[in-house]
């Protein structure tokens, strides 16, 4: 019975030592966030001298004046907490959005031949090694939590090797999104059957000789074996995951995706331990767990195209266009079509000799995306997948006319005819009927010129929230007319990586680091002036550059347009 305690003991500290860590790293940057106070500037505040009448007149007015100020102070704090809120709000959905594609990966990794087999192997070994039921679940459990604390330390490690602020950067870095475009490549060819990715056989043999010993120790070197032993399998899974933790540049990033991935690759271990004869109802292994394995190839090679047209954009080399992407896509999806119907196969495949109803479901999806894929060689939206090809203002042959109705753009009134870097950003996404401006120093002309506020849109050319504003909020005939009438529109892309003349780059007095690029130039002035990196990041200024509202990031429609509102009313004022 003492025996029995301390186990349980032990568990719920590896538990909470779990929970403890997450809950650090997750609430920890918000709590700090928290204790911050708020400040509200009255710098720019004139105060008009008041005619001495009487001292009854003096105190009415004084107070009148206390009144507005008071007013005044409660609405700018209600609106930072609410943009902080909102900031908040936009945090916790990535993470969400992040554990979701890590659970999803890490099912998906579960089901491949690495990993699969070992779950009867597994739960066999537990229900004779621990003798009793609550034996086995106890150490099943640890055994699960063992596997999980592995993968989201790796993920922590991620963080801390690259660095917080880092992984923004890395999220719009040429090189590092060619880098996982060819890491990608090469664990899709792993998966179609070309060759096997796996760790030294000496650390896998090490880690198997230390799961002999008894008690925790054994148990946690067991679960560390599943992970090298499995890698060839997981690894290109890991890659896969771990790569929209980058897109979205969040520094927890890593850590919650692991943490999904792990979960989903630990809890059948765990529940089967729990109940060993549901194990009967399981498919048993066979060719169908190497199909999962080439299906997820195809998937890995059609997503690294996204990279390599990340870096074809923000080079400007003009050769991922989006009917290549198109092109590769349709042909990848016929591919897997013809395979899930067995009119293909790979070397290490077995015979289809009939369709099981699931994989005819599966097959009759592919086949129905492929055919939606189609009409976008000739310009069609595309708008459940938009966000991930490139911009339909990339596309050479387009007979939709933008995939939108024609609108027009407003004349030109100002005395300022020649767009700066207008050539630069001819591929970067456009909403028909908007007249963009791409200099800072030309729309601070031209909004004196025209007196209208500035919206600048911080954007990027590999953002993904970016493209959904630009799709789903900024079209709307409401948004779109109040842009049109009232505003200068300055697109700032912060991830241009066309060099500045030598007599424009600096060092940043905020950063310290050596500005060389046009991109890093916007991204310097959105640091430095509005205190952020994000994107896409809108920011409403008049003719002297300073902000008129507080910024905000991506959101809906109602929200934006109450934005604008807000933005044209302090003007105004």
């Amino acid at each position: 019975m003492k025996t029995i305690a301390i186990k349980r003991t032990l568990l719920r500290s590896a538990f909470l030592f779990l929970i403890t860590l997450f809950a650090l790293v997750v609430l920890a940057p918000q709590q700090l966030k928290a204790q911050t106070a708020d400040t509200v500037s009255t710098k720019d505040v004139e105060f008009t001298d008041i005619p001495v009448v009487d001292n009854v007149a003096i105190k009415k007015r004084a107070d009148s004046l206390a009144k507005i100020k008071e007013d005044s102070i409660i609405k700018s704090s209600a609106a930072v907490f609410t943009n902080k809120q909102a900031a908040s709000d936009d945090a916790s959905t990535s993470l969400w959005q992040l554990f979701i594609i890590g659970f999803v990966g890490g099912f998906a990794a579960f089901l491949l031949p690495c990993v699969y087999p070992m779950l009867p192997l597994t739960v066999s070994f537990f229900t004779k090694r621990g003798g009793s039921r609550a034996n086995a679940i106890w150490q099943s459990c640890l055994y699960g939590l063992s596997i999980i604390f592995i993968y989201v330390v790796f993920g922590l490690l991620i963080t801390i090797v690259f660095g917080p602020a880092a992984l923004n950067g890395l999220a719009t870095n040429g090189v590092f999104n060619f880098f996982f475009f060819l890491m990608l490549i090469v664990f899709g060819a792993s998966f179609l059957g070309a060759f096997e990715i796996t760790l030294p056989s000496s650390l896998a043999n090490k880690m198997d000789a230390n799961s002999d010993k008894g008690g925790l120790a054994g148990i946690f070197f067991m679960a560390a074996t599943l992970v090298v032993v499995s890698f060839s399998c997981t690894g290109p899974a890991i890659g896969g995951v771990l790569s929209s933790a980058f897109t979205k540049g969040d520094r927890l990033g890593p850590a919650v995706v692991m943490f999904g991935f792990s979960l989903a690759i630990a809890l059948p271990f765990t529940i089967f331990a729990m109940f060993p004869s549901a194990l009967k109802s399981l498919p048993k292994s066979g060719g169908w767990l190497n199909s999962v394995k080439v299906i997820l190839g195809f998937i890995e090679i059609a997503f690294a195209l996204k990279f390599l047209s990340n870096v074809d954009l923000a080079y400007h080399w003009n050769l991922i266009d989006r009917e290549v992407v198109l092109s590769l896509w349709i042909a990848i999806g016929i591919l897997m079509s013809l395979y899930l119907i067995g009119k293909i196969k790979f070397s290490h495949d077995s015979d289809v000799t009939h369709l099981t109803v699931t994989r005819t479901f599966i097959a009759m999806g592919m086949f129905a995306f492929t055919i939606y894929m189609v009409p976008g060689l000739w310009g069609a939206p595309l708008k459940a997948i938009s966000a991930l090809l490139p911009p339909l203002s990339t596309q050479d042959f387009d007979i939709s006319g933008g995939g939108s109705a024609a609108i027009a753009t407003p004349a030109n009134t100002s005395t300022i005819k020649v767009k700066k870097y207008e050539e630069l950003f001819k591929r970067l996404p456009k909403v028909k009927g908007l007249d963009e401006w791409y200099d800072y120093e030309q729309a601070i002309e031209l909004s004196k010129q025209l007196r209208k506020p500035i919206l600048i849109d911080f954007t990027g050319w590999n953002c993904v929230n970016c493209r959904k504003m630009e799709q789903e909020v900024l079209p709307v005939p409401v948004v779109l007319t109040k842009l049109q009438n009232d505003f200068v529109i300055l697109q700032m892309v912060i991830d241009d990586k066309t060099d500045l003349p030598a007599a424009e780059q600096y060092k940043s007095t905020v950063t310290g680091k050596n500005i060389t690029t046009l991109g890093g130039k916007w991204l310097d002035l959105e640091i430095s002036k509005f205190n952020s990196n994000a994107q896409p990041y809108y920011v409403i200024i008049n003719e002297k550059g300073d902000a008129l509202v507080k910024p905000i990031g991506a959101t809906d429609v109602k929200s934006f347009i109450s934005y604008l509102e807000s933005g044209l009313a302090a003007y105004k004022k």
